[in-house]
């Protein structure tokens, strides 16, 4: 994660559709120009997802199991302004063990950003996990500022909720034997969380895919061919149609080439 010194990025980024608005120029893009193409609808109403991912030229998701073999310093940038946009950062508890997730730091630009829009310092994360799969000591719990919400199902083991909630973390049911997605987001909305922003992995997006809760795809590919093997941006549930999407900008870094897609009626 990229949080602080990315002035040495500026004068890579490029756009390469649509074209930048009249008056403006059309070389790199800034910081405040990324704030504008990346923001959130205003006002925010509802729980609104975006999901934040990086696949190779050939659709794999991840090299040797982690997605850091995919990304670059293009991809970071954008992937720390989706965490600095956000009330709230979401993602499945396979990717939080993966990736060994930590709570979101304090860098100078994240909190500048965030104090300027009117947002708390850092987001706080919420991990879906319908049965309480979460290690106490993780970093998760252990290096963090703001307390994790663990958004899980009434049928997960006593023991492991109050294990989870004994660490700090708040501890929301949404569901019986499974996490209802719609159920969570509302109770993230209901506590101000309403700008979600999904780092993963593939079978929470795949649910959402099917749930129809993506409101914009942030996807990152990468100049590389994996190779057999790894996972799909989206792997397990399956969607009965597919979505509609329309693309609603193109970027470019060395190589990368940075997509945004959002739901067909603007959502």
């Amino acid at each position: 994660m990229a949080t602080a010194g990315t002035a040495c990025w500026d004068e890579h980024v490029h756009r390469l559709w649509p074209e930048p608005p009249e008056g403006r120029p059309s070389g790199p893009l800034t910081d405040a120009d990324l704030e504008e193409i990346y923001g959130y609808p205003d006002p925010v109403t509802r729980p609104w997802v975006q999901a934040n991912f990086v696949s190779s030229a050939d659709g794999a998701v991840s090299v040797a199991d982690r997605s850091a073999g995919l990304s670059h310093p293009a991809d970071k940038r954008i992937f720390a302004l989706g965490r600095d946009l956000a009330d709230v950062i979401l993602v499945g508890a396979g990717t939080v063990r993966a990736e060994r997730y930590r709570g979101a730091k304090p860098g100078e630009l994240r909190v500048e950003r965030r104090r300027r829009l009117g947002l708390a310092d850092v987001p706080p994360i919420a991990v879906v996990s319908g049965r309480c799969t979460l290690d106490p000591g993780d970093p998760l719990f252990t290096d963090t500022l703001v307390p994790p919400i663990v958004l899980t199902t009434e049928s997960a083991p006593k023991d492991r909720r109050a294990g989870l909630a004994a660490a700090g973390a708040e501890v929301l049911t949404a569901g019986e034997h499974s996490v209802d997605l719609k159920a969570a987001l509302g109770a993230l909305g209901e506590r101000g969380l309403l700008r979600v922003n999904c780092e993963g992995g593939p079978h929470l997006f795949a649910t959402l895919v099917a749930e129809d809760l993506v409101d914009q795809l942030c996807l990152t590919i990468a100049p590389l061919l994996a190779g057999a093997g790894a996972d799909r941006i989206v792997a397990g549930r399956a969607t009965e149609a597919p979505r509609r999407l329309r693309l609603a900008s193109v970027l470019h870094e060395d190589g990368f080439t940075m997509f945004r897609y959002r739901r067909e009626s603007g959502g």
